[in-house]
């Protein structure tokens, strides 16, 4: 995300969809590194690699979401488009 785009998410605008997949993205990055490598010495260390699993799987499950809901609107606009030409024939 670049810097300006960083100062219009502060100034109480919404992320926009590809900003929400890249944090998606960071995150899923960072709790796979997480439960992968995180040493378990202790039966409370196992529960915060469990949060991490569960954590990993959300976002995970969000960004597919996020990236279907992607696809669908590419798909319409291009089913527009087809629509457009075909009734202009």
């Amino acid at each position: 995300m670049s810097e300006a785009d960083s100062a219009s998410a502060g100034a109480g605008e919404l992320p926009e969809r590809d900003e929400i997949l890249e944090l998606l993205e960071d995150g899923i990055r960072e709790a796979h590194r997480k439960v992968k490598e995180g040493r378990v010495y202790n039966p409370e260390n196992e529960k915060v690699r469990i949060k991490w699993i569960r954590a990993l799987a959300y976002a995970s499950n969000v960004h597919r979401q996020l990236q279907n809901d992607r696809d669908l609107e590419e798909l319409s606009e291009r089913l527009e488009q087809l629509e457009h030409r075909e009734n202009n024939l």
